[in-house]
């Protein structure tokens, strides 16, 4: 009867086309958007299954929680934080420019926040929508529950998790030390803070599933840095959908499911080889 069920859960989606994107064995100035797409075909498969669909659901609630936090901390934390490095000018031009760098440092570490939280509290649940999104691509079943292994993937996963933040935070810590340099600093930093959370975002993201088939992790790196363009607009998707509200709760399980479908893509395309 469980078996059952558990293929019911499936039939929305696999007798349909396969939901792998289909993409070019090497780059090409599409991928970029290409990029871009991903997390809409991620929505569409999220919505047609029902196992990834309460999966979602459940760390929907996660990150509601996680966003009304940040949001709220840094709202009353961003201004001291920048008084330490930018002097607050009383009034005129001076202050409208420190309120504008307030607004770019307030969202900027909100997502910082989303990016670290939430991914940690949900860190369990990514296997399991990977896995659930494999099953759909077609070619892997899912595995039965079982509470020991679990419970070991889950603490693999929030170690690995820890450690992918831990690089997340030392490239802001760094790239924040442009601040000391007058004007043109900020303005550097207000470009490369963004650009540094998006090729985050895609390396987070296709390293879950390229972990659990045991790919190292510098395979990862190689494969974000040689598709580059695909990797950021993936991530400039993954990045904008943040703001999205209502979608913005979504925004793990997208990106897992993503990340998962760039990963099947890669495969087919022949632009990844098997691990080393």
């Amino acid at each position: 009867m469980r078996k059952e069920w558990r293929r019911s859960a499936y039939i929305t989606v696999m007798d349909q086309a396969s939901p792998i994107p289909v993409i070019p064995s090497r780059g090409s100035p599409l991928d970029f958007a290409r990029g871009l797409r991903l997390p809409f075909t991620a929505l569409g498969l999220i919505f047609r299954s029902p196992r990834l669909f309460g999966l979602s659901l459940l760390a929907s609630l996660v990150t509601l929680a996680s966003l009304i936090g940040s949001v709220a901390a840094w709202w009353r934390f961003t201004s001291p934080l920048l008084e330490r490095f930018v002097h607050r000018p009383p009034s005129g031009f001076g202050e409208f420019l420190w309120g504008l760098l307030w607004v770019v440092l307030f969202a900027l570490l909100t997502v910082i926040s989303l990016n670290t939280v939430p991914v940690l509290l949900l860190a369990p649940l990514q296997d399991p929508l990977s896995e659930a999104t494999e099953a759909l691509c077609g070619g892997v079943e899912p595995r039965p529950f079982s509470l020991g292994r679990m419970l070991a993937e889950s603490f693999t996963s929030i170690r690995h998790t820890l450690a992918r933040i831990a690089i997340l935070l030392a490239g802001h810590a760094l790239l924040i030390l442009l601040h000391l340099v007058p004007v043109a600093g900020t303005l550097l930093w207000t470009v490369l803070g963004p650009a540094w959370t998006m090729a985050w975002l895609a390396t987070e993201y296709l390293d879950a599933p390229m972990a659990r088939h045991l790919y190292p992790f510098r395979q990862v790196r190689g494969v974000v840095f040689r598709r580059l363009s695909l990797s950021l607009g993936f991530g400039a998707a993954v990045y904008v959908l943040l703001w999205v509200p209502i979608l913005n709760l979504f925004f793990i399980p997208v990106a897992v499911v993503s990340g998962t479908l760039l990963f099947r893509a890669l495969r087919e395309s022949g632009d990844l080889p098997t691990p080393t």
